[in-house]
């Protein structure tokens, strides 16, 4: 017999939920509508594909004839639909009913969709752990798709993958495949004729062997420069052209196919695990730079004795490395609760479709793309970010509607919101919650308003990245020499290009989160720009310090009051200075107030600047004419929320977008300066390096001046309301 082999190809493609409109346009045009044209003129191409929930909604609303031209390639037996979490989670982190409940919804969806059942799942992002395969089990889903990094950490070769394995959990069975990392790499960078050797090496007599290829259907013309390669240069066509010229040996079978004829190679337990790339993520950003350095030398030096035994870190680590991801996550949970008991508390038709409907706004807030950071954004993408807590506070909402009621109402609890064995105090209302962090100079980390759910506070703070490592050396050697050019189509874990020159010139650290009501003390010669920089000189202790709480309601009323005795550093000496900031919040009010209390309980004066950091997010990135910012009686030159500025004698500032329909008011009884400037990180993405916006600082401050004994007092109010 000659020899043979089998390929199978899994094609996922994914937008994000939150995503821009024009992003879905653009992959629709220059990578889902290809692919599917090409797979319509060539019947004999088989393979699996999968379409995530976001993705499919988009269809359905906007290029109704996609999903009917897919479902006759399922009739007719050539396209394999595949299954998976409908708004595309990642299936480790969230809770087991909400695992169930997701992979259920696309299974129907699919069902309604293409008329066909689902076998097999894509696993969002790959990201295993051995729990898993109970759940899948028994949502009815008999195999999957992971890397082959998985199974090399358990001490398996790149010979040992050319078909499934099985693996349990507590009995139920899972068949798994691994996507072979040399072909994701070779289709489409590599030329066809590579592809077709490879392939052609590692057929055998036996006639079971498959290769899979298991991949985002993206990089088949919406990553930078695949459109030209794969469709106007034809790698495409020439690729299914050489595999049907070559089908006496090269066959093209759906995994699902392949899973019913072929018996398992043999039994496995896979620990948890990602692709390479996100495992490198993962991990610190110094350990990640050195970590990529050391692999890629040897993989350069061709040593995959040591390389296939390196590994990076682990998934869930992200909700360690960003404490905003770790604040989404724990929300989820929260929200996550609240939406089931909703539903088990339904006692009527109309609060069981609340219910229904919480569930689902939940479940759109578990997309997984914001809940983590590489080269395709993550938690940087502020506007995904933005969206996805638009969906859990929608679903909050719904849920507490089915619990309470329309009526005006207000609660409070204090539980370790975050996970880290220190409390947090969430005070919430029928209109806002309010989440303060006591152990963090008693910041609000975030504040919700629910008739538009928004979350006007979601921030992140700046913070070294190992691309920026990356970044500074592409900008010394752009500067040596103006010859940057390379036209080899590159993977895009390969390329270096940038949106602006000098973006190294905007890579400032934060020593702090950026939450609001932060309570800073500068030097009297401190600066816009010093601070702007995070270069500062703090000369008190209560940025990053705990506050003492107490907690009084009355009625609808809710009373916070937060203190600390701390110190400031006087001329190199010691001195006490206690602060208290009571804050007052109504039901059924988009308003609340914070009385500012500074005493000087020492013996000596003590002149100071106190200054009250305010971090804010209305998505007013990128010169948006939209968003806005506004000083009652004031001229300003720049309007933009990313703006960088300061005025004298301010007592009212206004930020608005427009688009949202959101309108925040700021103001405080004490006239203060008043600087403003855009928090800006420097991300890698697909289409290169990048300043992302990720919210407005604002810094009222006031040159004070306290007698022992003294007390000074301002009132800071502040409100947000439909525009």
């Amino acid at each position: 017999m000659s020899k043979q082999i089998y390929l199978a190809l899994a094609i996922h493609n994914h937008q994000p939920v939150g995503n821009f409109p024009w992003v879905f346009e653009q992959a629709y045009h220059d990578a889902y509508l290809p692919m599917l044209e090409l797979l319509e003129k060539h019947p004999g191409l088989r393979l699996s594909l999968h379409y995530t929930g976001p993705l499919l909604d988009w269809l359905r609303a906007n290029r109704p004839d996609f999903i009917p031209r897919v479902a006759s390639l399922v009739k007719r037996g050539q396209v394999e639909m595949m299954g998976g979490g409908y708004y595309e989670p990642i299936l480790p982190s969230i809770p087991d009913a909400d695992k169930m409940g997701q992979l259920q919804m696309m299974s129907r969806a699919v069902a309604q969709e293409f008329g066909y059942r689902v076998k097999g799942m894509w696993l969002a992002e790959r990201v295993w752990e051995p729990h898993l395969p109970r759940f899948v089990a028994q949502a009815g889903i008999h195999w999957t798709v992971v890397d082959d990094t998985h199974f090399k950490m358990v001490g398996l070769k790149d010979e040992d993958l050319f078909g499934y394995y099985v693996t349990e959990e507590e009995g139920p069975t899972l068949k798994i495949f691994g996507t072979s990392k040399r072909l994701r790499y070779l289709i489409p960078w590599g030329t066809v004729e590579e592809v077709i050797s490879y392939l052609q090496g590692e057929a055998d007599e036996s006639g079971s062997r498959v290769a899979v290829m298991g991949d985002d259907g993206e990089k088949f013309g919406s990553w930078p420069g695949t459109y030209a390669h794969c469709w106007q240069e034809g790698w495409m066509a020439e690729f299914f052209a050489r595999v049907e010229k070559n089908s006496d040996w090269l066959h093209l079978i759906p995994l699902g196919d392949y899973a019913e004829r072929f018996p398992a190679i043999g039994r496995i337990y896979l620990p948890t695990a990602s692709y390479a790339e996100m495992l490198e993520w993962a991990l610190p950003a110094q350990e990640s730079y050195e970590f990529a350095r050391l692999f890629h030398r040897l993989e350069e030096e061709k040593k995959t004795e040591i390389t296939r035994f390196m590994r990076g870190g682990f998934w869930r680590h992200y909700l360690v490395k960003y404490p905003e991801i770790n604040n989404m996550h724990k929300k989820m949970l929260l929200v996550s609760a609240k939406a089931h008991q909703a539903r088990e508390k339904s006692a009527s038709s109309e609060t069981a479709r609340l219910a229904e409907r919480a569930l689902d706004e939940l479940w759109q807030g578990q997309c997984n793309c914001p809940y983590w950071h590489g080269v395709f954004g993550g938690i940087y993408m502020t506007d995904i970010r933005a969206a996805t807590y638009q969906h859990l506070i929608a679903s909050e909402a719904l849920a507490d509607r089915v619990a309470k009621g329309d009526r005006p109402w207000a609660s409070w609890q204090v539980t370790d919101f975050d996970r880290d064995s220190l409390d947090e105090i969430l005070l919430e209302t029928n209109t806002m919650n309010l989440y303060f962090d006591p152990a963090e100079g008693g910041g609000l980390f975030e504040w919700d308003f629910r008739p538009r759910p928004f979350n006007l506070t979601s921030t992140l703070a700046r913070r070294p990245e190992a691309y920026h490592q990356t970044l500074i050396e592409w900008e010394a050697k752009r500067r040596e020499s103006s010859d940057t050019k390379d036209t080899r189509v590159k993977t895009i874990h390969e390329i270096v290009q940038a949106k602006e020159k000098g973006l190294d010139r905007y890579l400032h650290y934060d020593w702090h989160r950026r939450l609001s009501l932060l309570d800073h003390f500068l030097p009297s010669t401190a600066t816009l720009e010093e601070f702007y920089a995070s270069k500062y000189q703090e000369l008190g202790d209560f940025i990053n310090q705990p506050y003492v709480h107490a907690i009084q309601q009355v009625g609808d009323e809710l009373r916070l009051t937060l203190r600390r005795e701390g110190h400031l550093w006087v001329d190199s000496e010691r001195q006490p200075l206690s602060i208290e900031k009571a804050i007052s919040i109504e039901a059924d009010s988009g308003r609340f107030q914070v009385l500012y209390q500074l005493h000087n309980p020492g013996s000596q004066a003590i002149g100071l600047v106190f200054g009250l950091e305010l971090s804010f997010n209305l998505l007013g990135g990128g010169g948006n004419s939209a968003a806005f910012y506004q000083v009652p009686g004031r001229e300003l030159e720049d309007q933009h929320l990313d703006s960088k500025g300061g005025l004298d004698g301010v007592s009212e500032i206004r930020l608005g977008n427009q688009h949202l329909g959101l309108l925040l008011e700021a103001a405080w009884s004490q006239s203060a300066g008043l600087w403003r400037f855009p928090i800006e990180t420097i991300s890698n993405s697909e289409a290169g390096f990048e300043r992302v916006y990720q919210g407005s600082c604002l810094l009222p401050h006031w040159h004070l001046s306290l007698a022992p004994g003294q007390t000074w007092r301002t009132q800071i109010t502040l409100s947000v309301s439909p525009l």
